[in-house]
């Protein structure tokens, strides 16, 4: 990839600023700050870019470059981001050569340059602002002194840092910055807010001391690090966007996240693919919840919060129960308790009027003061529940850690495994329907008790009432366990209950090995949509299968699977309770719609797909093998979120086991080699039929297909293969004006495939490594030539 980089640096590299169309701006002219003429600017000759005001919201006014032809006007520079100016401020450009921002009342807040001699100055259509000698030499330039994005012809010397905003609205700098610094390093760090100073890094490219020079942004939308002579030492972002077609920038958000944006300048030059909106195409890092992990700071959200993703894949901050934000519009400022912590002097005594809430795959990394090993879970409650000091228990895997708050480094994501125990007082939670007025009358009667008996007597009732209510809690939970399914936070219907949910199984969403799926509506839950999967009742083993499906699926909590709500066990009734997925299946998406489904959006469903199974192999407490990847059988959320579905096939493994063998399972087209030779089944059956629906997402069609132009097409596999050892890959996309554009991509993605299809398993990459790839986490190398692939269609 770095050397097809190399050879089109020639072409895409940065048009100098003197070959800019532009207006100039003459000495001696100014605008000034106000409500009643808020467009007064100086615009650039195409009419792209505007300098001047901007006011925000009523804190006052910016002196900014924007985007001048969209309706968001989004800012992208400006020089006074950390001190607001009001109405009747005014910027000049002065006889003496120099720009000069003043206050209402004359005062000065900004200059430049810091000598005199321009000759005038320019609104470039780049999105630059220059201020230029007599011969057209520049002084000074906006480009050379970021705030928090970068723009298409731009370039980043070492020793630039370009900060993020504090929040969407809040445009002074903020607690992110993208920094190349003077040895050469490009990195992501936190600052030390409310300073720029550097904090601790998240992301690098890590190259050598002294080896990187500049950032470079080309017009055809590819951001990279360049060694001194020029040659490229790593690409940031590899998109390859159309600049006549697309305004583009490139931002540390106010979240972390260095994302690049993309805004179709028309619907008709698009052809209406793109929404008149800001797109992102790319990321760094793909997961910021889990990349910052640092002794000093909060971490990716504030203190005493936590961080998670969304469907966007954007960062979502939010409180742990008991808590509640500072300050709503900035949540990065952390959350406070809502309750009163447990006294140091009476810890013992105040253990009844605290509970915990217990919060699945979370943790504040780093904030432990205490490990116990070889522990179970309520020795760890115990032990947290009678010190003052703990806030947070994490309990996994016999392992316990108490936690002392502030807590940082907050993140709820699958792969933090075990739980997390939060205390808070009962008084102040949020109690669980049924048993708030009683908690409410315990904790009253202790306060009363300790009022009125001595203190003695009073300890004695107290471990006494302690004592016999704790063991009332356990038989209480020891029946509510045995009426439903052991360690399943599942909701149990009956078949009537469906019945009515589905309208008598009516609206029919489609129809697979194991049974029928139909829609259905919660109307408990404010007509909350559902689809409900009616098992066979002749199917082979059918009571181990359905076990197996509940055991597996219920364990599982990813982004990329469709969660189990609930199911029914009636009799000869058996019947799963999913959510509903409103775009429906993949298959649906790529195959039967009448326009070509997006390219950018096939290439993050392949990648949510890959994460969900990678899920699936390494990071459930027991490993699953799916057996039946195919588009039928991958859902898409509201927002086009791919989402893996039907663990009917799944084999459940035990910890130790690491392959199985069975009978054939999977669909024709998808199936792994080793099916047929009775080989051992292992979790790369999966990795290859990923392989072919990779190949299906890339070229938008069938994995076989009869009426196919040319024979040689008809099995996608192997053309797929010719037309990489032929160094045809355009072939395979030439209808596709998308893909065609991003064709290195394709050829990468086309590579991954290959290995996962490779016949002999051994050779096939995990599904980790797999998702490295997609990301960019790792590169990836040339695959050999797969054997054949007749006999897996």
């Amino acid at each position: 990839m770095q050397s097809l980089l190399f050879f089109l640096i020639p072409l895409l590299l940065p048009i100098s600023a003197a070959a800019q169309s532009s207006s100039n701006i003459s000495l001696g002219s100014s605008l000034t700050a106000s409500n009643d003429n808020p467009a007064a600017s100086w615009i650039s000759q195409s009419g792209d870019f505007a300098f001047g005001f901007r006011q925000v919201g009523d804190q006052g006014f910016l002196l900014a470059i924007w985007f001048n032809k969209i309706p968001e006007r989004t800012i992208v520079w400006s020089a006074n981001r950390d001190n607001l100016v009001q109405r009747g401020s005014k910027v000049e450009l002065t006889g003496d050569g120099q720009l000069i921002l003043r206050d209402s009342s004359g005062k000065e807040i900004w200059r430049e340059p810091p000598s005199t001699g321009a000759a005038y100055a320019a609104m470039l259509d780049t999105g630059n602002l220059v201020l230029a000698s007599q011969d057209s030499s520049t002084m000074w330039d906006s480009f050379d002194d970021p705030t928090d994005t970068l723009l298409p012809t731009q370039v980043m010397s070492q020793g630039t840092k370009v900060i993020a905003r504090l929040t969407e609205t809040n445009y002074s700098s903020g607690r992110f910055m993208f920094d190349l610094q003077t040895d050469g390093n490009l990195l992501l760090y936190t600052t030390t807010y409310p300073f720029d100073g550097a904090n601790a890094p998240y992301w690098s490219t890590q190259t050598s001391i002294g080896s990187g020079y500049q950032v470079v942004f080309n017009q055809s939308g590819f951001i990279y690090l360049t060694a001194r002579n020029g040659s490229i030492l790593n690409a940031v972002t590899s998109n390859n966007v159309t600049a006549q077609d697309f305004y583009q920038r490139a931002v540390v958000d106010p979240d972390g996240v260095f994302r690049h944006y993309i805004y179709p300048k028309s619907s008709a030059s698009t052809g209406g693919r793109w929404p008149k909106a800001w797109s992102f195409l790319s990321f760094i890092p793909s997961n910021i919840c889990l990349r910052i992990r640092a002794d000093t700071g909060s971490g990716a959200c504030g203190f005493n919060s936590f961080c998670s993703l969304g469907d966007d894949q954007r960062k979502l901050c939010q409180c742990p129960p008991g808590y509640t934000f500072f300050d709503p519009d900035d949540v990065m400022k952390g959350c406070k308790e809502n309750f009163v912590p447990q006294s140091c002097d009476r810890a013992v005594e105040e253990m009844d009027l605290f509970e915990f809430r217990d919060m699945s795959n979370t943790d504040w990394p780093l904030n432990d003061y205490e490990h116990f090993t070889s522990v179970d879970e309520d020795w760890c409650r115990e032990a947290c529940l009678s010190d003052c000091f703990c806030a947070v228990a994490i309990f996994r895997e016999g392992e316990c850690w108490k936690k002392r708050a502030p807590l940082s480094n907050g993140r709820i994501d699958p792969t933090v495994g075990g739980k997390a125990l939060v205390k808070v007082r009962k008084d102040y939670s949020d109690a669980s329907a049924g048993s708030g007025s009683k908690k409410k009358e315990n904790s009253t009667l202790i306060y009363i008790l300790s009022a009125t008996l001595g203190g003695s007597i009073f300890l004695h009732l107290l471990v006494t009432f302690i004592f016999f209510q704790r063991r009332n809690q356990k038989k209480q939970k020891t029946v509510e366990s045995e009426k439903g399914v052991p360690e399943m936070n599942l909701q149990d219907f009956t078949y009537k209950e469906l019945e009515v949910i589905t309208g008598g199984f009516k609206e029919e969403l489609g129809e697979g090995a194991f049974g029928k799926v139909y829609k259905g509506v919660l109307t408990t839950e404010n007509e909350k949509p559902v689809a409900v999967k009616k098992l066979y009742k002749a199917v082979n083993e059918g009571e181990q299968e359905f076990k197996a499906e509940i055991s597996a699926i219920c364990r599982t909590n990813h982004k990329n699977l469709v969660q189990l709500l609930g199911f029914c066990n009636e009799g000869e009734h058996r019947l799963l309770v999913y959510e509903y997925m409103s775009n429906g299946s993949l298959a649906d998406f790529l195959f039967r719609k009448s326009r070509r489904p997006n390219w950018y959006k096939r290439m993050q469903i392949a990648f949510g797909t890959a994460r969900g199974l990678f899920y699936l192999h390494e990071e459930c407490k027991s490993q699953i093998i799916h057996c039946d990847i195919k588009p039928q059988n991958i859902l898409l959320d509201d927002t086009f979120n791919a989402r893996i579905s039907d663990f009917g096939l799944a084999k459940l493994l035990k910890t130790d086991q690491t392959q199985t063998t069975t009978a054939i399972r999977g669909t024709k087209g998808y199936v792994a080699p080793e099916w047929f030779k009775n080989l051992p089944i292992t979790a790369k059956v999966d990795v290859y039929s990923f392989g072919i629906l990779l190949l299906e997402l890339v070229c938008c069609r069938k994995n076989f297909e009869v009426d196919a132009t040319e024979e040689c097409q008809m099995i996608l596999a192997d053309w797929a293969c010719d037309c990489f050892r032929e160094r045809k890959l355009d072939v395979l996309v030439e209808n596709d004006e998308e893909a065609m554009d991003d064709i290195k991509r394709v050829e990468k993605f086309v590579m991954i495939a290959i290995w996962c299809i490779q016949e002999d398993p051994s050779l096939r990459p995990a599904m980790k490594k797999v998702t490295q790839m997609i990301e960019g986490a790792v590169d990836v190398s040339i695959p050999p030539d797969p054997a054949s692939f007749i006999s897996s269609i």
